[in-house]
């Protein structure tokens, strides 16, 4: 056993080698990065497996952790393995939208009621399913999409049951048993994951991994695999769908059946080479630069993409059907009733800042600038900046005494310049206008929040998003038609969300606090540019993404269940 994984080892190092060579002019040592994981020690948990949907929090979960237990049975010996993996609540879903704070608005509980005769109307013909999700816990967006899945599963196909698995950390094939630890490693590190992307990013890189992977994870992924038997495969990782596909097609011939398997791209702009694969029955992608890469890359036929959209909460359904348009007569209504039902002002303009699970990206600093700006210009604001799992920043937040902060604000030198060309040209700056036509400075309330679960409704009511450049916080807010300050991007798959918002004209990326407050003072100055890029916003989203993936999943799967019965 010892010399062949010597000899496995050693294979491996010799393709790294080559992918090095023929990446030079490029400088991407790809080899040099993944050795670097090694040190990393693996992940002691696994992922989990399966049970019933989770739609019950309790008040204390919107603080800590909620941890998803469940307990699969081995089909080969019928012993009963238990399998735990940490959950947070910002990531578990609502199928039915709502404040899990308090008491459900009238509205929206008639507006539930509209979706459940709905959901009765469009439900497919067929009985429950087993779903077999494929993912891995590297960043939160492939989990929420799976999660988001499986609601809608839930609801039109009443019974279903899925499961979420890893199939790659088990192994305990180098690279891939620290592919969690690693991948936390380098996205907080941006260079080396730019490395890292783009020099796997490649046909060379391609075509080694899973001539590697076959070599030394295909068994051990086939006896994972084996143990349960799914009526359809869903893959949202672009690691699931290479080997795991091919081991799946193996074991439903084995068994004498077709599965059907999907390709869930969970990603908004850009989209590594190892999403595309020809052999999926369907991939559903959420714009067209996807769908060209898959086009390029994969050489995936048109007859097999979907463009759907990113598959989202079904809370962000319900109440973008509740708000209608955001700046009629009637979404605005029903914006200043979310603001007050959420303890906001309903006459203040409200800037909604997120910096992911973590709560970073700079959120005192750019929470900072937005107050001394919007004070300054005389705008009447609330900032509302969702620290997650950052207690400290929550906590300094809360107890600063905004009133007594210093409203000198720093520019950059980009500032400094456009403010000296205004000067050439004889053009007041605002500040200029500020100091000598409006002396009153803006009433700006900072509300510090912790996790937020019902981020559905505080969107609703914001009208400007300051965020990192996710792809699922991107496709929530052009769900409810809301403009985008962008303050960050991972490099890589991240990358292409920035070109998606700023060629979709919904918004903008500055990278320095002084700038984004700026900006996000202007648009707020500006209510026909905000109106304008609100429409913007909401062409580019589609808050029913999951339903639709799931019906059009549902009726194929249900298809070839009775193919399989006619063939036996």
């Amino acid at each position: 056993m010892e010399t062949q994984r010597s000899a496995y080892r050693i294979f491996y190092s010799a393709l790294c080698i080559l992918l090095s060579a023929t990446l030079i002019d490029s400088s991407f040592h790809a080899s040099c990065l993944l050795f670097a994981t090694a040190s990393i020690e693996p992940s002691s948990r696994t992922f989990s497996r399966g049970g019933s949907f989770v739609s019950d929090l309790s008040a204390s979960s919107a603080v800590n952790s909620a941890t998803c237990n469940t307990t699969t049975a081995n089909k080969n010996d019928g012993t009963v393995s238990s399998h735990v993996l940490d959950s947070y609540a910002s990531s578990l879903m609502v199928p039915k939208g709502g404040n899990l704070n308090s008491a459900p608005d009238s509205t929206d509980h008639d507006a539930e009621v509209d979706s459940d005769k709905q959901i009765q109307q469009d439900k497919k013909k067929g009985g429950p399913l087993k779903i077999l999700f494929m993912s891995a816990d590297t960043g939160g967006g492939h989990r929420a999409s799976a999660e988001s899945l499986a609601s809608q599963f839930q609801q039109y196909y009443p019974g279903s049951e899925y499961d979420l698995v890893d199939v790659w950390t088990p192994t305990g094939v180098f690279p891939f048993k620290t592919l969690v630890p690693a991948y936390i490693q380098m996205s907080a590190n941006p260079k080396q994951w730019w490395f890292f992307y783009h020099s796997t990013n490649t046909f060379i890189s391609e075509f080694m991994s899973d001539i590697y992977t076959k070599l030394t994870c295909y068994r051990k992924i086939k006896r994972q695999m084996e143990q349960y038997d799914p009526d359809v495969v869903i893959s949202v990782h672009p690691t699931m769908n290479m080997l795991p596909m091919r081991v799946s097609r193996k074991i439903a011939k084995e068994r004498g059946k077709y599965t059907p398997y999907f390709t869930v791209v969970t990603d908004f702009g850009s989209g590594h080479c190892t999403w595309f694969t020809r052999r999926v029955d369907k991939m559903y992608i959420a714009s067209d630069r996807i769908r060209k890469l898959a086009r390029r890359r994969g050489l995936i036929p048109n007859n097999k993409l979907v463009m759907s959209g990113l598959p989202i909460r079904h809370d962000f359904a319900v109440q973008a059907k509740n708000m209608g348009e955001r700046h009629s007569e009637g979404g605005k209504e029903y914006r200043e009733t979310m603001k007050k039902n959420l303890g906001l002002d309903p006459k203040k303009k409200n800037i909604l800042l997120m910096g992911g699970g973590e709560g970073v990206g700079s959120l005192a600093a750019i929470t900072e600038a937005l107050y001394k700006m919007l004070r300054k210009q005389g705008v009447d604001a609330t900032i509302c900046v969702v620290c997650g799992r950052n207690e400290q920043l929550k906590e300094e937040i809360t107890a600063k005494n905004w009133d007594a902060l210093d409203t000198k604000i720093k520019l950059t030198k980009r500032q400094r310049a456009k403010r000296f060309l205004r000067k050439i040209i004889g053009r007041r700056s605002k500040d200029n206008q500020t100091e000598t036509g409006n002396c009153l400075k803006g009433n700006i309330d900072v509300v510090g929040l912790g996790f937020v679960t019902n981020m559905a409704e505080y969107m609703v009511a914001t009208d400007v998003l300051v965020s990192k450049a996710g792809p699922g916080t991107i496709a929530e807010a052009a769900a409810l038609g809301l403009p985008v300050m962008i303050t960050s991007f991972l490099p890589g798959q991240e990358a292409g969300n920035v070109d998606i918002v700023l060629e979709g004209g919904f918004g903008k990326f500055h990278k320095y606090p002084s700038e984004i407050a700026e900006t996000v003072a202007d648009w707020l100055d500006d209510s026909v540019l905000l109106e304008k890029m609100s429409y913007n916003s909401a062409k580019m989203g589609n808050p029913d993404a999951a339903s639709e993936i799931v019906k059009d999943i549902g009726s194929i799967t249900h298809e070839w269940l009775e193919k399989n019965k006619s063939t036996k």
